[in-house]
């Protein structure tokens, strides 16, 4: 994981705020890559031999009442993450969810074990 966007970190709040010292740990507000008065909240944490991002979508203007879509997971993984990193969704068990925010989608990392991923071509030919 890359060291966290200091200039994003939501510093001053009673519930949420953090400063540098907490590491990547903390509550960030990063502007949207594409959509003016758009942000993402991300939540991120390391800890328990996970790295791991909560993603939401805000806006200044209306509710946005939807799931971050491929592209934006992509961007934030792009901030968060280094191109070689892998890190994935998961989708537990239905007795172990948890649901904090109708529309959140988290990006995790195991640090103490190798990811394994699939052949890619079980997804299609390359190129």
């Amino acid at each position: 994981m890359k060291k966290a966007p200091e200039q994003f970190r939501l510093k001053k709040h009673a519930l949420l705020g953090s400063d540098a010292s907490y590491g990547n740990n903390g509550f960030f507000i990063i502007p949207h890559h594409r959509i003016l008065n758009y942000s993402y909240n991300c939540k991120i944490s390391d800890g328990s031999g996970w790295e791991h991002v909560s993603v939401t979508l805000d806006s200044s203007i209306r509710k946005v009442e939807r799931c971050p879509t491929w592209e934006e997971m992509c961007y934030i993984k792009s901030i968060f993450w280094s191109d070689d990193e892998c890190v994935i969704q998961y989708h537990p068990p239905k007795d172990d969810y948890v649901s904090m925010h109708p529309y959140c989608l988290h990006l995790w990392r195991p640090t103490e074990a190798l990811m394994p991923m699939p052949d890619p071509l079980m997804v299609g030919i390359p190129g």
